[in-house]
């Protein structure tokens, strides 16, 4: 579709992508999700949701190499990560037949009441065990599909399993890689990439690298106990976040 790119929209996404991708290399994700949620204030969705997967890559990648221990990660956790493809499917499949904001709306609110019982509360411990990750896998990519997020269920899994903070930052980067390919492959079938909306995709890859640069030294600092309380106050502002585009 036509976009008209004015320097002040290209200055306010360059912006977005810096301040999320610096989330991303802190905390280790939610560059997809605040990117869109910011986005949604001056932009198309159906403008703003694939300009933001090739940085999404992007950052995705960045952190990966950054935290390490790829190739573990995918033997550990490779039933989740397959799960989740025909569970992107079946959500895709169910947003082509309804509208996702009633489904957003459920969602932010869970984020919320998850992110704030992380910050005042007690975290759940679990053993990890192949159907569970496949349950998991599953439900994931159904919840992207159907609403866009990335980060329910797999992130609360993730956090209740005994694994360092790179651990999690790697794993769920690679799941994050998965859903945003298939992504790309879905919005150009639709036609939603356009020649345009690529070139300023490439161009804004220079704030990400900056943004996660910054961030991933960050996290480099940070206990893992600080490290856990930042992802939980992210995972509550991201489920604002929808609530706040269901209502869009």
């Amino acid at each position: 579709m036509p976009v008209a790119m004015d320097p002040l929209t290209l200055a306010l996404i360059f912006l977005t992508f810096f301040f999320a991708a610096f989330l991303k290399g802190t905390a280790g994700l939610g560059f997809a999700t605040t990117c869109l949620g910011i986005m949604a204030a001056y932009l198309d969705m159906r403008v703003a949701i694939p300009l933001v997967i090739i940085p999404s890559l992007l950052s995705n990648t960045l952190v990966m190499i950054d935290a390490g221990g790829f190739l573990p990660i995918l033997r550990r956790f490779k039933f989740m990560f397959l799960a989740a493809l025909p569970g992107l499917a079946l959500g895709l499949w169910l947003l082509g037949g309804s509208s996702s904001a009633t489904p957003r709306l459920v969602l932010g609110a869970a984020m919320i009441l998850y992110g704030g019982g992380g910050l005042w509360g007690g975290t759940l411990r679990l053993t990890q065990r192949p159907l569970l990750d496949c349950a998991v896998g599953v439900v994931t990519g159904t919840i992207n599909g159907l609403t866009g997020s990335q980060i329910m269920p797999i992130l609360p899994y993730l956090m209740a399993l005994p694994i360092s903070k790179d651990e999690l930052v790697q794993a769920i980067n690679t799941s994050f890689t998965l859903s945003s390919i298939i992504m790309l492959v879905g919005l150009n079938k639709l036609g939603l990439v356009s020649g345009e909306l690529v070139a300023v995709s490439v161009v804004g890859l220079a704030p990400v690298f900056l943004g996660i640069y910054i961030g991933s030294k960050v996290r480099r600092r940070l206990p893992e106990a600080a490290f856990r309380k930042i992802v939980f106050a992210l995972i509550g502002l991201l489920g604002v976040g929808l609530v706040v585009r269901a209502f869009l």
